[in-house]
């Protein structure tokens, strides 16, 4: 059955000049359907340049906006519209309007988990890949992240010159990994090396030997010379880390340890949205044209 979905979602694809982008965070069998699998920083990057009339966004809904967002003339589909971050959602334009009244000199840097009205009313987006860079090269003292409030209290440790506000968003699968948890399977597996997203809390990156993107983790596992990793991230991430590194061992820890959003995407959906032509994302011209900003602004200084 599944690979009857497969030959026919690649025939559609074929049809309809498409290509397939897939989040770490999505179902086994979507990742190895996809054309291109990678972090949000990644698959921003290759939105941006893919040749293909249509794209299927295989992410949460903000991703399809941020897609739509840089891609104005292509057809951008997302196969599950309920696929929302809830996180995305924990800032709103009332909070932005505030802080610009009380600060001056205020740059308003929006992490890409985001909609896109949230995009249009900042200064420049960021990924957990490059925020850190981004961040330290602005030329203001005052910036206000949004809407994560980990992934922004990383930043201030690693920016300390810079006056940043947190806003108090959160991931709901990261904030579920404790320390106890962590110190649990520790116990079973004495010689693993912890690694963590910086999305987790402020006693999670502390106590991890290493701390990065899902891309930099990936890419520690592979590299690394270690055999046994705690990993503090979401699960959808194993798939590939098996990949890169088979003779390794991955042990993963949280009470949430799957993003249920994410995890709303199958293949029957990847097929259906290219049958119909449906799902298609769309962001309002004006708002459209305000969020590029933002995101072009982060491709560029992130170079």
């Amino acid at each position: 059955m599944e690979e009857n979905l497969q030959d026919e979602i690649k025939k559609l694809c074929k049809e309809r000049d498409a290509v397939i982008l897939a989040h770490y965070y999505t179902r086994d069998e979507v990742q190895d359907i996809a054309d291109y699998i990678g972090d949000s920083f990644y698959l921003a990057k290759v939105a941006k340049k893919v040749p293909n009339k249509t794209i299927v966004f295989c992410g949460v809904t903000f991703m399809g906006e941020s897609a739509n967002i840089i891609n104005p003339t292509k057809t951008v589909l997302i196969p599950a519209v309920d696929a929302v971050c809830p996180m995305a959602l924990m800032v709103d334009s009332n909070k932005i309007a505030e802080m610009r009244q009380k600060y001056e000199d205020l740059a308003v840097v929006c992490y890409i988990n985001s909609m896109a009205d949230i995009k249009a009313l900042s200064d420049i987006c960021v990924t957990s890949s490059n925020a850190v860079k981004i961040v330290r090269s602005l030329p203001n003292k005052n910036i206000f992240f949004i809407p994560d409030g980990n992934l922004g209290r990383f930043v201030q440790e690693q920016v300390p010159e810079k006056n940043i506000i947190l806003n108090t968003g959160f991931c709901h699968v990261h904030t579920s990994i404790t320390v106890d948890a962590i110190s649990a399977c520790l116990r079973e597996h004495q010689q693993a090396k912890i690694i963590a997203h910086p999305e987790c809390t402020s006693e999670v990156c502390s106590a991890a030997d290493y701390l990065g993107s899902t891309k930099e983790l990936i890419e520690y596992v592979k590299d690394s010379s270690d055999k046994d990793f705690i990993v503090c991230t979401e699960i959808g991430v194993l798939h590939e880390m098996k990949k890169v590194a088979p003779d390794k061992n991955f042990y993963f820890v949280g009470a949430k340890k799957e993003c249920p959003n994410m995890k709303r995407i199958t293949l029957e959906k990847v097929r259906d949205c290219l049958k119909n032509n449906s799902n298609i994302s769309r962001v309002d011209d004006q708002t459209r044209e305000l969020a590029a900003k933002p995101l072009e602004k982060m491709l560029e200084l992130a170079k």
